[in-house]
């Protein structure tokens, strides 16, 4: 083992991946993106200078009562005027751009009802890797508590819990999703809670198959001796010796659980107007691919980059904590 501990270990191989490093700067600039969408694009300045000593405003952070419901971009309202990158919103309708491609004053183009694309993709970024995330972390906790019990106690309740995982794994999850929406009826919340309490029978198998191995080492067979209750056990001593391939495993499922999420948005189950995502964006562009391809190249390949970019972290962190794997 390397000076340092395991996980430094664990990132100085990771960091021999070319491939998993590009994945996961391209994870850095997204997550960075949804974090500071409302400050790239947005139709409000960040400050907003009246001329003749009119007074000085900062639009995009305090609502400022004599401004509101003023276009500051318009050449009538003079000043010192310093607008986001794209000043745009996402909910901004234009009826005079419908359908524009990419230009200077439009980067990605607009839409069937003249919103700027690129604004609805930056703040679809914040939806699309949101869901991923809070998804993932949902099935990600039930999977441990479930397949920790499971491979702790072994027994009946092992097998009581292998027959419930079995019975999950044989449902089609997305029909099953779909099913569950139906029901609940669509929205942000009712996507990433499905999917969380739909996805979890993967890993409560993985931490259970790590939990029978490790309950018979020397180390857990001696704090149970010490008379170390057994909630001691599973958290301080085993969970984290059994976490390496369930982060492997997190890092594939937000790449799966982002495809899902697009994919019901582009059935119309998932994210609902107005808020844009990207499987949203890709939905309504199926009716002008011909005459607009912008609207579907521009969000498809968002989706095959984040995607990729997940998966590419995945393999990289799996290949450093099994060497193995490793090529």
């Amino acid at each position: 083992m390397k000076r340092g501990g395991y996980w430094r270990g664990v990132w100085t191989e990771f960091r021999k991946n070319r491939l998993a490093l590009g994945g996961l700067a391209v994870i850095a600039a997204l997550i960075a993106l949804a974090l500071s969408a409302s400050l790239v694009a947005n139709n409000r300045p960040y400050i907003y200078v009246a001329p003749d000593g009119g007074g000085v405003y900062f639009p995009l952070f305090y609502d400022h009562p004599e401004l509101r419901g003023l276009d500051l971009r318009k050449d009538e309202f003079r000043g010192f005027k310093v607008f986001p990158p794209i000043p745009f919103s996402y909910s901004e309708y234009n009826l005079d751009e419908i359908l524009v491609g990419p230009s200077l004053r439009h980067i990605m183009g607009t839409d069937e009802q003249g919103r700027d694309l690129a604004a609805r993709m930056v703040h679809g970024t914040r939806v699309s890797l949101l869901v991923g995330f809070i998804a993932v972390a949902i099935y990600i906790s039930i999977g441990i508590v479930i397949g920790a019990l499971a491979g702790y106690y072994g027994g009946w309740v092992d097998m009581l819990i292998s027959r419930l995982i079995e019975m999950v794994m044989c449902f089609p999850t997305f029909f099953l999703i779909l099913t569950i929406l139906a029901l609940w009826g669509p929205s942000m919340v009712s996507v990433m809670v499905v999917i969380g309490i739909t996805g979890w029978p993967g890993i409560a198998r993985i931490v259970r198959g790590e939990f029978l191995k490790l309950r018979e080492m020397d180390f857990v067979t001696a704090t149970r001796a010490l008379g170390s209750r057994d909630w001691r056990i599973i958290l301080r001593h085993m969970l984290p010796n059994a976490m390496a391939p369930v982060l492997v495993s997190a890092s594939f499922g937000v790449a799966s659980t982002i495809l899902i999420e697009s994919s019901l948005s582009f059935l119309g189950l998932g994210v609902q107007p107005p808020t844009p995502s990207w499987g949203q964006i890709l939905s309504n562009s199926s009716q002008y691919i011909d005459f607009a391809w912008w609207m579907t190249v521009i969000p498809g390949f968002a989706i095959f980059l984040t995607i990729t970019s997940y998966n590419l972290i995945g393999e990289g962190f799996q290949e450093a904590i099994d060497p193995k794997s490793r090529k």
